[in-house]
């Protein structure tokens, strides 16, 4: 010791060394608790939030965990020792792969200034009841009863946010807050967010911001010290949104119980490469049923299904159930029109592209046209609307590096409507809207796209971008702008004319509004070229109105992005008729201890 340091008495850290083993990097226990204020839960509509730092008994703990329902998902959070209890019960619970994150709402300062497009609000009817479950749907969450939000919600203890259109009332995003101090009659302080999700169909920036900043506004509002929530530990994205926010990590831990709906988290990554949304969507819902999955090649889509002695193998949505000369059918675009005009499908009028004189006749005809590759997919050049015949020949050059024929097509104005027809029954109609930003009176036309097309990539797993080239610029032309001009804030410009998911657009579910005469269109057209799944794209001026004119078929349908409709179940169900859905219950406990 050195000569001149003051000497320590025995003992004199101890209180400090028995704090940190009875409470270091653990959620403390109240030490007077009342019996009420132990071995408590709440019951969310989507499982039951379980705090598992009341629970001083862990068999107690295990058992709550156990009788955790078929359909729902239970959460044991704030569990101080998970070793103990993940090895109470191993073949069971598992440590839910997740950080928690805390933010102190004591420092927390409010946005200076409010996002715009849309409003957050909190949940008031029934609608934004079913409108919360598709987005939970799209997002792979677990949906809510929507008698739930009505006969077991007490909104004291639960805050149901929204995230509404302005302009279109669509509800864009959700976000759930349960007051601990309330479920817990004190037991516990602070507050939690859970079941954050935002549509990929938003059309304005910031909505995942603006529900967390609401929720901490209420809770702060309250004299709440903190607001926690529990993130994936590999979702870089929202953890980003939570740090910038002042949102830090703590030591807390969560545990699950294992299910089909967790198995993702507690078996490990799959073995096979990442496939596309498209193809993903279908395996998970063949693994959901038992059926044997084989993966032939990853980047291009291929897999094989086998269940009960017959084998299918798929490219996403295309199986060995259509027949090349469907295929080719669809491919030849020329070919596809006169089958289904004589099947009595409407089609737009439509030449081969010829000479300049033939081409210009066309067009005066016509007075504008559309311009595509007569074979091709995915919206890849296309040009449509033109005007002059200046622009009908530059378009002709490029769908040629696509197609060596290429189309010119009356161009019919209105809405672009796929249906998605699966053994001859249409199981989704949409309204796809080309991709389009919103003027901050800021950045320019040309950072808007970057921005939206960075939105959209990360909302589709990569699969939507928008591409700047010869379309963009010519649809920025007609309307008098250029890629360098500042779009004046809140105006609204659509940036293509294309409305393909691929190229930046969005879709719009409408299947339980879509007229009678435009189904039987879909079907008919699909039996006309005898492809048992396919995508039907009709030109349409209202999908409540009768009115068309067919497009086109796709032979290989994106199933996903149609939620709530069970494109990829449907598709399943046409594979393998024998394979029989896990039932699902719908009926629920109150909440309670």
């Amino acid at each position: 010791m050195a000569e001149h340091e003051p000497s320590r008495p025995k003992g004199a850290f101890d209180h400090r060394l028995k704090r940190m083993r009875e409470h270091g990097l653990k959620p403390e226990f109240r030490l007077e608790e009342t019996e009420v204020q132990k071995d408590r839960y709440i019951n969310c509509g989507w499982g039951r939030l379980v705090f598992a730092n009341t629970y001083h008994e862990t068999d107690k703990l295990v058992e709550v965990l156990r009788n955790e329902r078929p359909d729902r998902r239970d959460i044991a959070f704030y569990v101080r020792d998970p070793h103990v209890l993940v090895g109470s019960a191993p073949q069971e619970l598992f440590l839910d792969p997740s950080h928690t994150f805390r933010l102190d709402l004591a420092t927390y300062r409010p946005a200076r200034n409010r996002r715009k497009g849309f409003t957050v609000r909190r949940l008031s009817s029934r609608s934004d009841a079913e409108a919360i479950n598709e987005l939970y749907i799209s997002r792979g969450m677990v949906p809510v009863p929507p008698e739930f939000f009505w006969s077991d919600l007490d909104p004291r203890t639960i805050t149901v946010l929204v995230a509404e259109e302005d302009e279109t009332g669509m509800i864009v995003g959700t976000a759930m807050g349960v007051d601990h101090g309330r479920a817990t009659d004190d037991a516990i302080q602070g507050c939690s967010l859970w079941c954050l999700a935002v549509s990929p169909q938003a059309r304005f920036p910031g909505v995942g911001e603006a529900l967390v900043r609401r929720i901490a506004e209420v809770f702060k509002g309250r004299g709440t010290p903190h607001l926690d929530l529990s993130v994936l530990h590999d979702n870089d994205l929202a953890i980003g949104l939570y740090e910038k926010l002042g949102f830090e990590r703590v030591p807390f831990f969560t545990v699950k119980r294992k299910n089909t709906i967790n198995e993702a988290l507690f078996a490990g990554p799959a073995l096979e490469d990442k496939l596309n949304p498209y193809a993903t969507i279908i395996i998970n819902e063949a693994r959901r049923r038992g059926i044997q999955t084989e993966i032939i090649d990853a980047a291009g889509g291929f897999f094989r299904l086998s269940y009960g002695g017959r084998s299918v193998a798929c490219r996403e949505s295309l199986s060995e159930f259509t027949s090349a000369v469907a295929m080719s059918l669809c491919d030849d675009k020329a070919t596809t029109r006169r089958i289904v005009k004589r099947a009595g499908v409407e089609v737009p009028a439509q030449v081969l592209a010829g000479s300049a004189d033939e081409n210009a006749a066309f067009l005066q005809e016509h007075g504008s046209v559309v311009v595509k590759p007569a074979r091709g997919e995915q919206g890849k050049g296309i040009a449509i609307g033109l005007t002059s015949p200046e622009d009908v020949m530059a378009a002709i050059d490029v769908a040629k590096t696509f197609s060596n024929d290429v189309l010119i097509e009356e161009f019919v104005s209105g809405l672009d409507l796929r249906l998605v027809v699966i053994d001859y029954k249409v199981v989704a109609a949409a309204l796809r809207k080309p991709a389009e930003v919103t003027g901050n009176g800021r950045a320019t036309i040309r950072e808007l796209i970057a921005i939206q097309s960075r939105r959209r990539s990360n909302a589709t797993g990569g699969e939507s971008r928008i591409l700047i080239d010869d379309e963009v610029e010519r649809c920025l032309k007609a309307k008098g702008y250029d890629l360098e001009d500042v779009l004046p804030e809140g105006n609204r410009l659509a940036v293509r004319r294309t409305a393909n998911l691929h190229t930046g657009g969005t879709i719009h579910d409408v299947t339980g509004e879509t007229h009678h005469t435009l189904v039987d269109a879909a079907v008919k057209a699909a039996r006309a070229i005898e492809i048992p799944v396919t995508g039907i794209d009709l030109m349409v001026s209202d999908p409540r109105q009768p009115d068309y004119r067919f497009i086109e078929a796709n032979e290989r349908p994106g199933l996903a992005n149609h939620e709530p409709q069970p494109t990829a179940e449907r598709f399943v169900d046409f594979l393998f008729p024998l394979s029989v859905p896990q039932p699902v219950r719908t009926t629920m406990n109150r909440a309670g201890t």
